[in-house]
C-alpha cells in the first residue's frame, strides 16, 4: 500500500522527479515544430526530412508507449523511468549534434523509445508512492506543472532557436536529465514489480511499429510514385493485418481486441483519430506558415502559438467538471466544431500577417474548442470500460492520438501539392496551407458527427474519473493510471 505522504520531504522529492521527467518529454513535442525552418535551413534538408523529424519520433512512441508500461510494471517504475530519462537525454545529445538530416531522423526515433518508457513512468510513480489520500492532489500538482512547461514551452524553443541555435531545442534536455537522475535514484522508491504473466508482446509492438513507420514513409515519398512507394506501402498493410492477426489470436495481448467490443470505447477512439489528426497537422504546419509565410521569427512565431495552452491551463479542469454535468454528447460534439472553425479563420494568416486581427482570433476559437473536448475526451474513454482496464484504455487512446498525428503529418503536404522545397517558397507554402486547413476542418467535422451519432449523453454511473484534471498537451489526450492490466502483457 503506498504510504508518502505529499507535504513530507519524500514526497516533494518524488514530485519534482516526476515533472522534470515528463518536462523533458513535453516540452521536446511543444518546441521543435518551431525550430523546423531553421532545421531545414541549416542541414539543408528537404520537406520529407523536416516530416520525418517530427513522425520519427511519434512513430516509434506511438508503437511503443503500451509496451513501456507493462516494463514498469514487471521490473519496476522507478528502474524503467530512469532507463527512459536517460536513453531519451542520450537521443536528445544525438539529436543536438546530429551533423545531417538522416542523423537527426535517426536520434529522433531513439528519442521516442526513450519517451515510451518515461511518458507513462512518470505518472505510474505517483500512483505507486502517494498514500491514497494525498494522490488526487499530487496529479493534480504533476499536471499543472506539465501545464505551465508546456505553455512556456514554444516561448523557451521560439528563444532558443532564434539565440543560442535550434540544437539548444534537444541539448537543453541534458542538464534536465542531470538533475532528474540522482534526485530519482536517491528518493523516489522503487514499486514492487508485478508477478511475472509470461512474456511480453514484443511481437505486436514491432508489427504495430513496423506498420505506421511503413505506411508513413509511402505517405510522404508518395509524390515519387515509385515502385518502392507501391512495394512499402503494401509491406505496411500486410504488417497492420498481421498484427491484428497477432492480437487476435495471442493470449494476452498487447492490444486485446475484446476491449473494442465497447461500442463507446471503439466510437470514442474513432473520436480521437479524428480530433487528434487535425491538431497534429494543424500545429506542424501553423509553426512552418507563421515564419515562412508571416515572417515571424522564431520567438514571434512561439510566443503567437501560446493562446490555446494558456487557455487549457486554465480551465481544462472546469470544462471535466461541466461534462460531468452535462454528460459528453455536447462537449464532443462543439469542440470539434469550434476547432473547424477556428482553422477555417487560419486562412486568413498570409504574408505580413497581423497578429491581433489575422492570428489570435483563429487560436482563440481553437483554445476555446480544446479545453471544450479533450477533459470531456478522457473521462469518456474512462467511463467505456471496466475499471481494472482504464489504464489500458486511457493508454489505447493516447496511442492512437499520437499515430494520427503522425499520419496526418505524412499525408498533408501530399493532398495539398507541396513539393520538397514548399518551405522555402513563401506562395508555394502558402497556397498549400490555405488548402490543408479546409481539410483538417473537415476531419474534425466528421469526428463531431461521430460524437453527435455515437457518444451517450450522459456517462455511465459511477465509472472511474479522470485523476489529471489539468492538461495542456495540444497533440495528445492525457494518460490516466488504473490497475496493474495483464493484458497489455503476453
Amino acid at each position: 500500500m503506498p504510504d508518502v505522504r505529499l507535504a513530507s520531504p519524500k514526497g516533494r522529492w518524488i514530485l519534482l522527479t516526476t515533472v522534470l521527467g515528463s518536462s523533458m518529454a513535453l516540452l521536446d513535442s511543444t518546441v521543435v515544430n518551431v525550430a523546423l525552418p531553421r532545421i531545414g535551413r541549416d542541414l539543408d534538408a528537404g520537406l520529407a526530412a523536416l516530416q520525418w523529424t517530427v513522425n520519427a519520433y511519434m512513430l516509434t512512441l506511438a508503437g511503443l508507449i503500451l509496451l513501456g508500461g507493462s516494463l514498469g510494471d514487471r521490473y519496476g517504475r522507478r528502474k524503467v523511468f530512469v532507463i527512459g530519462v536517460v536513453w531519451f537525454a542520450a537521443a536528445s545529445l544525438m539529436c543536438g549534434l546530429a551533423p545531417d538530416a538522416n542523423v537527426l531522423i535517426l536520434a529522433r526515433a531513439l528519442q521516442g523509445v526513450g519517451g515510451a518508457l518515461l511518458t507513462p513512468g512518470s505518472l505510474a510513480l505517483i500512483q505507486a508512492s502517494f498514500h491514497l489520500d494525498d494522490r488526487s492532489r499530487a496529479v493534480g500538482l504533476w499536471s499543472g506543472f506539465g501545464g505551465v512547461g508546456a505553455a512556456i514551452g514554444p516561448f523557451l524553443g521560439g528563444w532558443l532557436v532564434e539565440g543560442p541555435g535550434w540544437r539548444w531545442v534537444f541539448l537543453l534536455n541534458v542538464p534536465l536529465a542531470l538533475i532528474c537522475v540522482p534526485v530519482a535514484l536517491r528518493h523516489v522508491p522503487e514499486s514492487d514489480a508485478g508477478p511475472a504473466r509470461g512474456r511480453f508482446d514484443v511481437l505486436g509492438a514491432v508489427l504495430c511499429a513496423a506498420a505506421l513507420a511503413l505506411l508513413t514513409y509511402a505517405l510522404i515519398e508518395a509524390r515519387s510514385a515509385s515502385a518502392a512507394v507501391w512495394v512499402t506501402a503494401a509491406a505496411g498493410v500486410a504488417a497492420a493485418v498481421a498484427f491484428v492477426y497477432v492480437e487476435r489470436h495471442r493470449p494476452n495481448p498487447m492490444l486485446p481486441p475484446d476491449i473494442f467490443a465497447s461500442r463507446q470505447f471503439t466510437a470514442v477512439n474513432l473520436v480521437t483519430l479524428c480530433v487528434y489528426a487535425a491538431f497534429g497537422g494543424f500545429f506542424f504546419l501553423t509553426a512552418l506558415q507563421l515564419q515562412v509565410v508571416a515572417g515571424y521569427s522564431p520567438l514571434a512565431a512561439g510566443t503567437a502559438l501560446l493562446p490555446p495552452t494558456v487557455l487549457m491551463l486554465l480551465f481544462s479542469s472546469r470544462s471535466g467538471a461541466l461534462a460531468d454535468r452535462t454528460g459528453p454528447r455536447l462537449p464532443l460534439t462543439v469542440g470539434p466544431l469550434l476547432c473547424a472553425a477556428a482553422l477555417l479563420l487560419m486562412t486568413r494568416v498570409g504574408p505580413d500577417a497581423d497578429y491581433l486581427t489575422d492570428v489570435l482570433p483563429a487560436l482563440l476559437v481553437m483554445g476555446t474548442g480544446m479545453v471544450t473536448l479533450v477533459a470531456p475526451l478522457t473521462a469518456t474513454v474512462l467511463a467505456s470500460v471496466d475499471t481494472a482496464r482504464a489504464g489500458l484504455a486511457s493508454g489505447i487512446n493516447n496511442a492512437a492520438a499520437r499515430a494520427a498525428g503522425l499520419v496526418a503529418v505524412a499525408a498533408l503536404p501530399l493532398l495539398t501539392g507541396m513539393g520538397p522545397d514548399a518551405y522555402r517558397v513563401p506562395a508555394a507554402f502558402n497556397s498549400s496551407f490555405d488548402k490543408a486547413m479546409p481539410i483538417c476542418a473537415a476531419v474534425l467535422v466528421l469526428g463531431a458527427f461521430l460524437s453527435f451519432t455515437q457518444i451517450h449523453r450522459r456517462p455511465t454511473p459511477d465509472c472511474p474519473r479522470p485523476e489529471c484534471r489539468m492538461h495542456c498537451s495540444l497533440t495528445t489526450p492525457p494518460l490516466e493510471g488504473g490497475e496493474a492490466e495483464p493484458a497489455a502483457r503476453a
